[in-house]
């Protein structure tokens, strides 16, 4: 049986070795689950909900030792993988709480004999294919409210994510949630390849924008419930009457928290002219205080890149932004040793001819733009493809809410930023993607609407 090798991305050290599925195992746990699935679905809400609170439980139980295998595989420091399971726990504990409402029977008309209802019915068996920087975050925001409204899930972790993904269903598992409710399927792009095969009623996806489109693509002539998250390209514009520094400060951590490798990392940052210079002197001066190191120790801040791959991307954008006139103010480079490493690297006097500004980094890097007025950074906060998360940094409201307004942006962000809410929705405009999770509206999205009509004679 093929194995698939597991390396830690900071030492390059082989970790282990895992058993892949072939196309043979992915059909047979999807023939399982479609079994399994009426089962679960007549469960009653409550006893799913129990399941789930078992499941935190074991969470907190383990939670060092889990953030340890995050740590090991991803490259994540080890303070940034605590805080994701600590993280998760609020968002466990929202769909638990809402579950019920999102779901329940809605009656809109009870009048001379006839009743109109809405019932939210699941969708049946759910395929997740999950991604890596945020394996607990962006895993847990499609099975855990799939399972909650009684659908089984087959789920692919991302390679480079697979021992979480084995350790996510052992506790599921130990929760009560029965085998072939929620399946593990372990492997690459061949594995996601087999289960988009499979006779699945939605398919839910979190990893690049190319990839996506080939999902979408094979799914087409099916007419499945599809939901793509993908890329971003996030902007932040600092006006004049900001504090540079504090929005400096703000905007470091926005940008290379989880060493950059976040579809809602601030990669782009318009600053007006007036405060341009001192606002870069702080941005430069906060990203220095940022520890690179040894991803096991709680004061690092800036790990491994997970992905090597990622390297020559970041290596690219550089040499591209050097040869187009771009300042580079730190780093640009890779660091050495074993493992795959690279500098917190910080450019001004960019403009959108780069690919730094055009195509996500995914890495500690980041443009900075002067511009002139409201009207202009707008303009440059819409000129991209993508439309995750954007932001203003301004004491006044009304001027934010103006330019906020009008960005082209499934979230948006007032003196903050790289920020998910459970109560919030989160998608995407362009080549972000199309569905959300989160929200009672990502509740609902494991659902299908089923229309009652009932007449009493």
């Amino acid at each position: 049986m093929t194995q698939l090798a597991i390396h830690n991305p900071a030492t390059g050290a082989l970790i282990a070795t895992v058993p892949v599925d072939t196309a043979q195992t992915v059909g047979a746990k999807a023939l399982a689950a479609r079994a399994a699935q009426t089962n679960w679905q007549r469960t009653p809400v409550a006893a799913r909900k129990h399941c789930i609170v078992r499941f935190r439980a074991a969470i907190v139980d383990e939670l060092d030792a889990l953030a340890a295998i995050m740590t090991a595989e991803t490259g994540k420091p080890i303070r940034m993988s605590r805080n994701e399971l600590n993280g998760l726990l609020g968002r466990i504990d929202f769909f638990l709480e809402s579950v019920d409402r999102a779901t329940a029977t809605e009656t809109v008309f009870d009048q001379d004999g006839m009743t109109e209802q809405i019932e939210h019915a699941p969708l049946g068996v759910v395929a997740n294919i999950s991604a890596w920087n945020y394996p607990w975050f962006v895993g847990g925001n499609v099975f855990i409210p799939a399972l909650l409204t009684g659908n089984a899930v087959l789920y692919k972790p991302s390679e480079y994510a697979t021992m979480t993904g084995l350790a996510i269903a052992r506790l599921l598992r130990g929760a009560g949630i029965p085998d072939q409710v929620f399946t593990v399927l372990v492997g690459g792009a061949e594995v996601g390849a087999a289960l988009i095969e499979q006779r699945i009623d939605g398919l839910f996806f979190t990893g690049s924008h190319g990839t996506g489109v080939r999902i979408a693509q094979a799914l087409a002539p099916r007419l499945i419930k599809l939901q793509l998250e993908l890329g971003g390209k996030d902007p932040t514009y600092v006006c004049d009457d900001a504090d540079p520094r504090l929005a400096a400060e703000s905007l470091a951590d926005g940008a290379m928290y989880n060493t950059g490798q976040s579809c809602c990392s601030v990669e782009r940052i318009y600053v007006h002219e007036k405060i341009h210079d001192a606002f870069v002197e702080a941005f430069v001066e906060s990203v220095r205080g940022f520890t690179v190191g040894d991803p096991t120790s709680d004061d690092t801040y800036i790990g491994a890149i997970t992905r090597a791959a990622q390297l020559d991307v970041l290596d690219a954008q550089v040499a591209d932004a050097r040869a187009k006139g771009a300042r580079l103010l730190l780093g640009g480079h890779r660091l050495p040793g074993p493992g795959n490493w690279y500098a917190p690297t910080v450019f001004a006097d960019v403009t959108h001819e780069m690919d730094l500004m055009r195509e996500e980094s995914f890495g500690p890097m980041i443009g900075i733009q002067k511009v002139r007025n409201d009207d202009v950074a707008l303009q440059l906060m819409n000129d991209t493809r993508y439309g995750l998360t954007a932001g203003v940094y301004t004491p006044d409201e009304v001027r934010a809410r103006s330019v906020l307004a009008h960005v082209h942006s499934g979230s948006v962000y007032w003196n903050c930023c790289d920020r998910v809410s459970p109560r919030l929705p989160w998608s995407g405009y362009g080549d972000s993607g199309i569905g959300l999770t989160l929200s009672t509206y990502g509740i609902q999205a494991f659902t299908r609407p089923k229309a009652w009509h009932l007449r009493r004679t």
